[in-house]
């Protein structure tokens, strides 16, 4: 009864386990994704740029929160390194600081989709655990609300 139970609860797990996961990326992409819808409903380019700037913000400081958690891996904390050295490359280059050359009022549209393009190749390259991704997604919803 009890080798049942536990290759049940296994199985379960692993079930469970694959739409987390899926949820936990489509997070972070759905977040991005929705600035860059508000990026191109919006007319003025200094609110384009405010969402822009306040998008990394909320997303650097959910970061940090993670990070400073003491139940993230190593492998966790690199991963997390990169995407925020990933999102300060970006913020320098929305504002034109640290030798970037500001993004131009009429490329913002394109560089919001760009934004969104970069976050989804770095599901690829950058790996963070499922917990942490979920973690990060949550934090955000509540900062965002």
């Amino acid at each position: 009864m009890t080798a049942r139970l536990a290759f049940g609860s296994l199985v379960m797990m692993l079930i469970l386990t694959l739409p987390a996961h899926a949820d936990g990326k489509g997070g972070v992409q759905k977040y991005f994704s929705d600035a860059a819808s508000k990026v191109k409903a919006t007319d003025n380019p200094s609110e384009k740029r405010e969402i822009l700037n306040e998008s990394f913000h909320t997303m650097s400081v959910a970061l940090d929160m993670v990070q400073g958690s003491a139940t993230i891996s190593k492998d966790d904390v690199v991963g997390i390194d990169r995407i925020k050295a990933s999102l300060q490359e970006k913020q320098a280059e929305l504002a034109g600081s640290n030798g970037y050359v500001r993004v131009p009022d009429e490329q913002l549209n394109a560089f919001s989709d760009y934004v969104v393009q970069d976050m989804e190749q770095a599901d690829q390259i950058i790996t963070i655990s499922l917990v942490t991704l979920l973690l990060i997604v949550i934090l955000i919803v509540l900062m965002v609300k």
